[in-house]
Parts: C-alpha cells; sequence; structure tokens
C-alpha cells in the first residue's frame, strides 16, 4: 500500500469531517466550536492540495472530493452557523440569504471544476469566504453586529465567490 498516494484524500477527508462536525456543534447550540472546526477544516484544505502536487498523488477523484468536502465545510456549515446566530430572525429574507450563500459556492466551486486554469482564480475560494463567515461568528460570540449588517456581508461574500471581476493569482 502506497501511503503517498492516499495522503492528500486523509486531509480531504479530515476536512468534510470537521465541516460536519461544525454542522452537528451547531444543532448543539455551541456557534463558537463550530466556528473553530470551520477554520480548522480550512488548514485541512490548505494543505490537501499542496501534499497532494508535492507528493505527485493529483488525481481527478482527488479535485472531486475536494469540491464536495469544501461545498459541507464552506458552503454549508458556515451558512448554516450564520442562519443559526441571526439570519434566522430575518424570516424569508434570512431563509433567501442562506440559500442564495451555499447555491453561490457550488456554483464557483463547479465553474472551478470545468474551466481551464491560468493560474488565475475568478471571485473568492470558497474556503476563504467560508472563513470569514467562521472568523465573524467567533467575533459574535462576544460582541454584536446589526442583522442587517450580516446580511450584508453574507450576501457580499456570495457575490464575491462568483464574480468574475476579482481575480486572484494561485500562491
Amino acid at each position: 500500500m502506497n501511503i503517498k498516494r492516499y495522503l492528500p484524500n486523509i486531509f480531504t477527508f479530515l476536512n468534510l469531517a470537521l465541516g460536519i462536525l461544525a454542522i452537528m456543534w451547531i444543532f448543539k447550540e455551541n456557534c463558537f466550536v463550530s466556528g473553530l472546526l470551520i477554520l480548522l477544516a480550512a488548514v485541512m484544505d490548505r494543505y490537501d492540495g499542496k501534499i497532494a502536487r508535492k507528493l505527485n498523488a493529483t488525481s481527478e477523484i482527488g479535485k472531486e472530493l475536494d469540491s464536495l468536502s469544501d461545498l459541507i465545510s464552506f458552503g454549508v456549515a458556515p451558512t448554516l452557523l450564520m442562519w443559526n446566530i441571526a439570519l434566522n430572525q430575518f424570516g424569508v429574507v434570512g431563509i433567501i440569504i442562506t440559500i442564495l450563500y451555499s447555491i453561490a459556492g457550488a456554483y464557483r466551486l463547479a465553474r472551478y471544476n470545468v474551466m481551464e486554469f491560468d493560474g488565475v482564480y475568478y471571485g473568492i475560494p470558497i474556503t476563504m469566504s467560508g472563513g470569514i463567515v467562521a472568523i465573524i461568528s467567533l467575533y459574535l460570540t462576544k460582541y454584536y453586529i446589526n442583522i442587517v449588517v450580516l446580511a450584508v456581508i453574507m450576501l457580499l461574500l456570495s457575490y464575491t465567490m462568483i464574480t468574475k471581476r476579482i481575480k486572484l493569482k494561485k500562491r
């Protein structure tokens, strides 16, 4: 068994597991732990691709697993976290914002998987967006932010994931 071949996917599965755990902690109404788990998932996501490239263990299935894991950890978990913290107070508008964020994240990941990569990301990565939401959730455990401001932040993050106006070079 060649562990080098599987090591990147182990990091990807840890990312996914941490995203699922983040959702479970939302159900336990511990948003602080959920936010930390999302940030820890971002660390796993940061290294799965680096390890795959370093070990020459990249694969199409690894790319797909990474996107599916990212959708849970940075598309679903953060938006459910914000729903639980504040967006649920916004009624139907909160529901729409919650769904739009996840849809934007899914679209961003799908677009990335099918486009030719020229060293530039269009829109901010879903990992970055989910990390921002997680950091905001940690801030909200101690401080107050107006619900309208939170709604606008979530809409802006949704937009920034899918826009082609933002270009980031891959490091």
